[in-house]
């Protein structure tokens, strides 16, 4: 593996018991870049995660990661990266402060430099007036931010991220984004992050679509949706399988249903949208057109409707 790769996975399985989560997924992840694996619960990011992060160990398939090969070099590997999971880390009953300080201690930091390193990260993520709060006393934004902060103390080059905005409103998830991509930009750090979150998946700059353990698609967020040509049309319908049979056969329209509702994927969307309307309005409750968008990704390469398969 050479530098400008980060993490490169092949053939990565992982079953628990008779169930299978992850399903020969090979990936590689390039240096100083934002990835995000983007899926449902249940389509195997935890154990992905958890296997990047050490949590669980190898059972069949390699992982090389920032030059260790995790299967006989896991300790080197740890000391070079930094985790945050999506159940909080941080000691509530201590300051700001000092969670940032005893992080540091278990990777050998003490003194001045221990010190200097983290008054540094809490004034880079905005929290310098708060080191002597205890943590319990802190909105869930800012111990994000202390977070994202103790897991930085010893300089790691690889950032690992679970579901970083559990919890955060939509301001507070704006301040993460912003600092993770301060990170990569000024301090060429590797961001991986899991998310169900479609807003979030089109900041990375690359993504990994997961279904039922595998990968189902590749690429930058933009590679992604200019899969699907032209646009899309979203109808919702009292008898949807009756409208889809109805499309088939009276203007050889193939849709595709989730739920109530059907999408079709059209080159030419603002006259088959006329076309429906004029044929099928008093079928449909609603009609929409737009661009194609990763959701539509996800269901043109499963069959399912990603907000039908998130908490599953």
């Amino acid at each position: 593996m050479d530098d400008s790769t980060a993490i490169n996975v092949s053939e990565l399985s992982f079953q628990y018991g008779d169930r299978v989560a992850l399903d020969s997924v090979s990936f590689s992840i390039p240096s100083g870049s934002i990835f995000g694996f983007l899926g449902p619960n249940g389509g195997g990011k935890t154990t992905l995660f958890s296997i990047l992060s050490t949590v669980l160990p190898l059972q069949s398939g390699k992982v090389v990661a920032l030059g260790h090969d995790l299967q006989r070099d896991s300790a080197a590997y740890r000391e070079q990266i930094g985790v945050t999971f999506q159940s909080p880390g941080l000691d509530r009953r201590l300051t700001v402060l000092e969670n940032l300080i005893h992080q540091g201690h278990l990777f050998g930091l003490r003194g001045d430099e221990l010190r200097l390193r983290a008054d540094g990260l809490l004034t880079q993520f905005g929290v310098a007036d708060r080191q002597a709060d205890i943590v319990d006393t802190l909105s869930g934004g800012l111990k994000r931010r202390v977070e994202l902060a103790k897991c930085l103390i010893h300089r790691p080059s690889l950032l690992l991220l679970d579901e970083p905005s559990t919890g955060l409103d939509p301001g507070a998830r704006h301040e993460l984004w912003a600092s993770l991509e301060q990170l990569r930009t000024d301090q060429g750090v590797t961001v991986v992050v899991t998310t169900h979150l479609m807003e979030e998946a089109e900041r990375c700059d690359r993504l990994a679509l997961l279904h039922l353990g595998r990968i189902v698609a590749l690429g930058s967020p933009s590679e992604l949706r200019s899969r699907i040509a032209g646009e899309c049309l979203t109808i919702v319908a009292d008898r949807p399988d009756d409208l889809k049979r109805r499309l088939q056969t009276d203007l050889q329209v193939e849709s595709q249903r989730a739920g109530e509702t059907l999408r079709i994927h059209e080159p030419n969307g603002q006259e088959l949208f006329r076309q429906i309307m004029d044929r099928f309005s008093g079928d449909i409750r609603s009609i929409s057109l737009g661009k194609p968008t990763l959701e539509d990704v996800f269901l043109m390469e499963t069959g399912s409707r990603f907000a039908e398969t998130v908490g599953a």
